[in-house]
């Protein structure tokens, strides 16, 4: 049913591990799908229990992602990319994200990944959702040259987590998705590291068949991330840690780190999408 599809089903396992200012550890099993913007309309005429805008037992909805407006969100990424320094090329834009279940989603975070025409990654998109009903882009060009684990950084400027301090520091190692995935995000102070979260999978042939196995491997899968984000947030509360004042969040929706900055290392950049670039 897939022959020839970009897209896919990435079953696996993410992992927190906290290391101060007490430890706390946690570990679930999830499923990701790796939407191609491009096959949307295929995967929507092909498969019976997963729909695009509609309801479904899976769906998506293109107003779940981007600025929530239902655009188009291949026009939306590749206007982060430009304020990011790159001219896209119409290369695939893939997204790795959650669908919706039987009309309900949360994805803590669903990455872009912006292909070049030639086949080179070039940009990250890490769009972050918070359960407050915030969201926040990072828009990270790859640099030249990258091997199989890409290595990216910025700075913090959205609240997400109601025990984390806001001056922090981003860390991703991403292995982008082909037969496997690999993504880690290491979060870090002044004094160290702070906490790290892992999410490895593995890439599976979207159908169906795979869809319905997903299901009842992990029944009510967004409903178990939502419960599990307030149940380890009470035990990371209960033992002592202190809740953070939330800030307004970023007036831009995107921060975009310039290809120039991203491509030795340095400090991420926040520009305006009218700043020459």
């Amino acid at each position: 049913m897939s022959a020839g599809l970009k897209s896919a089903l990435f079953p696996g396992h993410v992992t927190h591990a906290r290391l101060k200012p007490k430890e706390h550890r946690l570990a679930y099993r999830i499923y990701s799908l790796l939407i191609d913007l491009d096959e949307l309309d295929v995967l929507d005429q092909r498969l019976k229990v997963f729909s695009v805008d509609r309801f479904n037992l899976f769906s998506f909805y293109r107003k779940d992602r981007g600025d929530r407006s239902g655009s188009d969100l291949r026009a939306q990424v590749e206007e982060a990319m430009n304020a990011a320094g790159l001219q896209p090329d119409g290369g695939p834009i893939r997204l790795l994200t959650m669908p919706r279940l039987l009309g309900w989603a949360f994805n803590p975070l669903s990455v872009f990944f912006c292909y070049g025409n030639d086949g080179a990654l070039r940009a990250i998109l890490w769009e972050v959702d918070n359960t407050f009903g915030e969201r926040h882009g990072y828009m990270i060009p790859v640099a030249e040259g990258a091997g199989n684990e890409i290595v990216q950084h910025c700075d913090k400027a959205f609240y997400v987590s109601p025990f984390m301090d806001m001056d922090l520091r981003y860390t991703f190692r991403v292995s982008p998705p082909t037969d496997k995935l690999s993504i880690r995000i290491e979060t870090r102070d002044d004094k160290g590291l702070v906490l790290t979260a892992r999410h490895l999978a593995k890439r599976t042939e979207l159908t169906d068949g795979a869809l319905l196995k997903a299901f009842f491997a992990i029944p009510f899968l967004t409903l178990r991330v939502v419960g599990g984000i307030h149940w380890e947030a009470l035990k990371i509360w209960v033992k002592g840690v202190g809740l953070r004042v939330r800030p307004k969040p970023p007036e831009m929706p995107v921060s975009h780190i310039h290809a120039i900055a991203s491509s030795h290392n340095a400090s991420a950049k926040k520009v305006d999408l009218n700043e020459p670039v």
